[in-house]
């Protein structure tokens, strides 16, 4: 099957974005994929922001971007983009690091006027990457993602977030015949 690393880039241990991505992550395994995942936040802050390609850390996280045959990019929406974190990111990876990748982006927000920055702010910079084709992302409202403090964790709104799962499925469905025509070309 193939391999998916999911990214997330939440500035927050605990973060509606983070649980989300990991549902993400177990229904990709469950559908049979190899995924990987990444927390942007858990990458050294300063080789991070000074692009420091030196840091192993930093090495580590571009060669797994370059080892998977899709992603999936998941952020919290700030002042109508996707994370500053996600952004450092995405600054150090090579120019055209995704090409030939499916990428499926997810963001999170509390504001339904926020969904705009799926096309608007992060779909350009994915596709700028050389995604070969960024899926119909998917916009979850901070309401569907209810925080359990006592257990720290997050649950997820089965009704709010199945169009979510739809997204997912058919992304992963969509995976094996993206993935040969990545070996063909």
């Amino acid at each position: 099957m193939s391999s998916v690393l999911v990214v997330w880039g939440s500035p927050s241990e605990a973060s509606r974005t983070g649980a989300v991505a990991a549902q993400v992550a177990d229904r990709l395994a469950a559908a049979g994929h190899r995924v990987d995942r990444l927390a942007v936040r858990d990458l050294p802050a300063e080789a991070l922001l000074h692009a420091d390609f030196a840091d192993p850390a930093i090495r580590d996280a571009i060669a797994r971007v370059e080892r998977a045959d899709a992603l999936v990019v998941a952020s919290p929406v700030y002042k109508a983009a996707y994370s500053g974190v996600l952004k450092a990111f995405l600054d150090v990876l090579p120019q055209f690091a995704l090409r030939g990748k499916a990428v499926l982006p997810v963001l999170t927000g509390g504001s339904p006027a926020h969904v705009l920055a799926l096309d608007y702010a992060l779909r350009p910079v994915l596709t700028s990457l050389g995604a070969s084709h960024v899926s119909q992302g998917w916009f979850v409202h901070e309401s569907f993602v209810r925080p359990e403090p006592e257990q720290g964790t997050h649950v997820l709104d089965p009704e709010g977030t199945a169009p979510l799962w739809e997204l997912v499925d058919a992304f992963a469905g969509q995976l094996p015949e993206a993935v040969a025509g990545r070996a063909a070309a």
